[in-house]
């Protein structure tokens, strides 16, 4: 029999983790549908057969499995079993984005972002930020890292594509391919690994800026 006292204790972790599973699946499908709608971002390819079950956070950029084909993003990013069990999650903050031209109407930029990563270090994330004309907007995104960038196993590289919902108005044409507010967005980004949770990325904005970021992985 349970004991009661520990019940409570144990229907808040079993919620918990359901909760955990479902808003993962949720997000992974969100971020991909954005994804698929701008074709966008390079894809990884299988392994040769022969070569076993890799899994391709196993290689360093630069490899030879690089692909631009917008298929496999679709199948990596729909693959809702990895982020839900197998994942964890990342919470990051940027505090700023210095533009390469300055201009008096741009703003203080800052943002958050929650982000789920595979074991493969594919991931799915939801970025809420203030644009650099101070509107309110959001970036739902797939992507993956990159460990061991030329050897260094603490530096890696990211990037990620999805969609951007914000730009409105007299600044609807400051991002290209805005339709209502909604236009493809792409980040790349070069980071290093300080520890098991913590990391920084400098994120490249286009033409337009660099973003700072760091992030904390809840594991």
């Amino acid at each position: 029999m349970p004991n009661p006292s520990t019940t409570p204790h144990l229907t808040r972790r079993t919620a918990g983790a359901a909760l955990s599973r479902w808003a993962a699946a949720a997000l992974s499908r969100w971020a991909a549908a954005a994804l698929a709608a701008c074709a966008l971002a390079p894809a990884w390819a299988a392994e040769p057969e022969g070569h076993g079950e890799q899994l391709p956070g196993e290689r360093s950029i630069g490899g030879s499995g690089l692909l631009a084909t917008a298929g496999s993003v679709w199948r990596h990013a729909t693959d809702t079993r990895l982020y839900r069990d197998d994942g964890h999650w990342r919470v990051a903050f940027a505090p700023m984005a210095p533009h390469f031209r300055p201009s008096e109407e741009h703003q203080h930029v800052v943002a958050v972002a929650l982000e789920r990563q595979r074991p493969d270090l594919w991931l799915a994330g939801l970025s809420l930020f203030s644009n650099s004309f101070g509107q309110p907007s959001a970036y739902a995104y797939i992507g993956r890292r990159h460990e061991a960038v030329m050897g260094v196993r603490p530096l890696f590289f990211q990037w990620s594509g999805g969609i951007i919902y914000g730009y409105r108005g007299a600044y609807a044409d400051k991002v290209p391919l805005n339709v209502n507010g909604f236009s493809p967005g792409a980040l790349v980004g070069l980071g290093w690994q300080f520890d098991r949770r913590r990391s920084a990325v400098v994120h490249l904005l286009g033409d337009a800026a660099v973003m700072l970021q760091l992030s904390v992985d809840l594991r």
